[in-house]
């Protein structure tokens, strides 16, 4: 019985909105909406009583599923390892398909985002490096080629 009608979104729970929505916005990400949530719904579906956190949703050009980042105001966040590597347990990395990997990867580092190891390439298919963004999130940059 299949119950799942599409993949909506990712969330990610960040310190930093500004740099974190910041960082994805200029790899090429979009702002659908920013907002405050709070109440009994906030309350109800994280299960933290008295929540308040500030939410926003990011959107590939076109459409298709996005990148949820809050904050929260109320309770302080938990810190997380930003230095986690790709076998610990959680969220592994977000991933995206780019049409140029050199060019995004000098970009980011520009920017002073350092690659987490190297740039792969998988047969003929694909090239592939894990960068580092703000707050240690992993991010995986994909160029399909051949």
């Amino acid at each position: 019985m299949a119950h799942i009608q599409r993949f909506d979104h990712v969330g990610i729970t960040v310190a930093d909105l500004d740099a974190v929505t910041a960082f994805f916005v200029g790899l090429g990400l979009e702002v659908e909406g920013r907002t405050f949530v709070e109440g009994e719904f906030l309350d109800t579906v994280c299960g933290i009583p008295d929540s308040r956190t500030e939410i926003v949703m990011l959107r590939p050009p076109g459409g298709g599923a996005g990148l949820e980042l809050a904050s929260f105001v109320r309770p302080a966040h938990e810190p997380g390892s930003p230095a986690a590597m790709a076998n610990e347990l959680g969220l592994r990395n977000v991933s995206f398909e780019v049409d140029d990997l050199q060019s995004a990867v000098d970009g980011l580092a520009a920017d002073g985002y350092r690659l987490v190891g190297g740039i792969g390439q998988y047969e003929n298919s694909w090239r592939m490096a894990y960068v580092r963004g703000p707050e240690g999130i992993i991010v995986s940059l994909a160029e399909r080629i051949g």
